[in-house]
């Protein structure tokens, strides 16, 4: 395996005591699950008995029903980006569980919509057509819980993975907020309908705590605060910089930007207000430490506002929302750590080389030496605080390496002990997933997040 160029130094520096695994996931799984409990209780209570097929039918269309609606309120709780979830947990698995738990919802919710049409059917001695047309036309808010029933399946069609990959980004995330819409308009024939509130206060009341708190939380950490934010701290674009072939560095300054308590390895989601894109906020990491009145980051063109940043003015102002992400020195467990980068996935792990204290490692890998961004502050970085980086291309082939466990541990003796920072695109974050699984490393120890949301 010959690098294409590496830089050794005896390492040096405090290494962080070892701690044991996180458990803030855990400890919100098990809030989520006693949510769920809690609303089977409802049904429990609230069902004498169960007599006869149209009693099992709609007892079933009742029970996911409920779960269909607090999944809602859960799914959107998930992507309000509050901090101390997105901090904890990070942006990458909270966008992970959204999806799994959108797939779950939609399940629930015509599963929920085929088992109360038959039991009322089964129960009123008539088909099932006629049933759907007395139901949407006749009960109370079903006319809009219809509506919203279209959206939340036609929602969760476009975000199917086959049909996403034929969108841009901006598109798809435009058609997603149609959820928010979706649960509005189908949360009043829940109360209105559902016989597990009809008549029962303190039900009706906690339904009301949950999605006004949920609610709450969704306007204040995805309006109010931006808003908040942009006017204190006053962001512009101060200098655009190419960095490698179609990848540059947008530096900007503001006011009071220490506020904004970001960290190496996390990331904003950038509006420029610029024509053509002040109408989208994409996410891009910090690619250098914060500074007071200096943030940077680096981007590689990947899609119309990604190049479009390349042609930006200084003193354009800018909208950051964030920070965001868990891809920070507080997931770290071990006294070693190795970096893993691919292509611009080295943007939020320069960051991390810099700040990060103890014995780290760097691995960069790109399809060709012209397009290894930010080299040379990386053998700078490593030069001053007497690290390792190592370089791998694609082109030539003699300074490629496969990306496999053997490969890595003759680079790295040591590895299984190491925590790993991993950041690059899909094909090569899936592969060094497995390398490092196959050199001993457990999966709390592996450290990634996409932009996968």
């Amino acid at each position: 395996m010959s690098a294409i160029s590496q830089t050794r130094h005896g390492a040096r520096g405090n290494a962080p005591p070892r701690r044991p695994p996180p458990a803030p996931p855990l400890l919100a799984q098990g809030v989520i699950w006693a949510g769920a409990a809690g609303v089977l209780a409802l049904w429990w209570t609230g069902t004498a008995s169960v007599v006869g097929p149209a009693d099992w039918l709609t007892g079933a269309g009742r029970i996911t029903g409920l779960l269909a609606g607090y999944a809602c309120a859960v799914l959107v709780a998930l992507m309000a980006r509050v901090p101390l979830l997105d901090h904890n947990l990070g942006t990458d698995r909270l966008a992970c569980w959204h999806a799994m738990g959108g797939r779950y919802t939609i399940s629930l919710v015509l599963t929920h919509t085929l088992l109360i049409v038959w039991g009322y059917a089964l129960t009123s001695r008539s088909d099932v057509l006629h049933e759907t047309t007395t139901l949407v036309l006749d009960y109370p808010d079903m006319l809009k819980a219809t509506a919203g029933f279209v959206l939340l399946v036609g929602t969760g069609f476009v975000s199917a993975r086959a049909a996403r990959r034929r969108m841009s980004y901006e598109t798809w995330h435009y058609l997603h907020f149609a959820t928010y819409l979706a649960v509005f308009l189908a949360f009043g024939h829940q109360l209105a309908n559902g016989a597990d509130f009809v008549g029962r206060k303190p039900a009706q009341l906690g339904w009301y705590a949950l999605y006004t708190t949920v609610a709450a939380l969704l306007v204040w950490y995805r309006f109010v605060v931006p808003v908040r934010r942009a006017l204190r701290h006053r962001l512009r674009v101060a200098d655009v910089r190419p960095e490698a072939p179609g990848v540059v560095s947008v530096h900007l300054t503001g006011e009071r930007l220490t506020e904004l308590k970001a960290r190496p390895g996390q990331f904003f989601r950038w509006r420029f207000l610029a024509p053509g894109l002040w109408w989208t906020a994409n996410p891009y990491s910090l690619s250098a430490p914060p500074l007071p009145h200096h943030l940077r980051i680096t981007v590689k063109e990947a899609g119309g506002h990604s190049a479009a940043l390349a042609r930006l003015r200084p003193g354009t102002r800018v909208w950051a929302e964030g920070p965001y992400g868990g891809f920070t020195e507080a997931r770290r467990r071990s006294a070693k750590v190795l970096l893993l980068a691919g292509g611009v996935g080295i943007t939020p792990l320069r960051a991390l080389f810099e700040t990060l204290p103890g014995e780290v490692t760097l691995i960069y890998r790109a399809r060709r030496p012209e397009d290894l961004a930010l080299r040379a502050e990386l053998d700078a970085i490593a030069a001053a605080r007497g690290t390792a980086v190592h370089y791998f291309v694609d082109e030539p082939a003699r300074h490629s390496a496969p990306l496999t466990a053997r490969a890595l541990k003759s680079l790295i003796p040591d590895l299984a002990g190491h925590d790993v920072y991993l950041c690059g695109p899909p094909g090569m974050t899936a592969a060094a997933r497995r390398a490092l699984r196959g050199a001993g490393i457990p999966r709390h120890r592996i450290h990634h997040e996409s932009f996968e949301f």
